[in-house]
Order: C-alpha cells, then structure tokens, then sequence
C-alpha cells in the first residue's frame, strides 16, 4: 500500500484530504506544520507528500528546501496543494523540488490525476 503523508495546518484540509486517499487506497499520515512532516518522512519514509504552502512554524517552502538536504532513502513525491496559484509562486515551487502543484480546493479526480502524474497513483 502506498503511503501519502498529508502537511497542513488546517485540521479540515487534512481531514478531507484523507478521506480522498483512503478511497485511493493510500495509507495516510498527518502533520501540522514542515518540522512535524521532516520527523514524519524520517519515521514513515512516504511515497508522497500533499504539501501545504502556508503554515507556521515552518511553511510548504522551507520544508521543501530541508527535504532536499535530508538523507532519506527514497524522496517522496511532492506534491504542493495550496490556494496560491501565481505563475511566480507555481514555479518557485516547481524549482524547489515539488514535482506537482494542485490548487485549493480540489477534488478525487483531480488529485487522483496529480497523483498519476507524479507516479503515485
């Protein structure tokens, strides 16, 4: 079974989130916040991560970064979900190392395509 960890501050998003995973038979995991999600990608090592863009403690972009410095075994797929859809913010995240970009609010099939995409699903 695949495993998807889900990072956002927003318990409702997380929740929806899930919900839309599990019917896609993903294993799910939740964190609140970047620093949360770096100890959950050690602990759980996901195949792919729906990844929040504004959170506290530490947002969408600097987990992104970490991660990119982190020695995992296998990086997960990432996949930023987020209500920011500037072109400048797209590939900033792009060129961050997000693999895929899905906007707030969405739906199974259009994350289940993301997730396609990114070689997931």
């Amino acid at each position: 079974m695949k495993t998807c960890l889900i990072v956002d501050d927003s318990k409702v998003i997380r929740k929806v989130a899930r919900h839309i995973l599990e019917t896609l038979d993903f294993a799910v995991v939740e964190a609140a916040d970047g620093r949360e999600a770096l100890g959950q990608c050690h602990a759980h090592q996901p195949d792919v991560v729906l990844l929040d863009w504004n959170m506290p403690v530490m947002s969408g972009m600097e987990f992104l970064r970490a991660l990119g410095d982190e020695t995992l075994a296998k990086r997960p797929k990432v996949v930023f979900c987020t209500t920011e859809n500037g072109m400048a913010h797209i590939r900033a995240a792009i060129e961050a190392g997000a693999d895929e970009y899905v906007m707030k609010p969405f739906d199974r099939e259009t994350l289940e395509s993301k997730l396609q995409i990114v070689g997931v699903a």
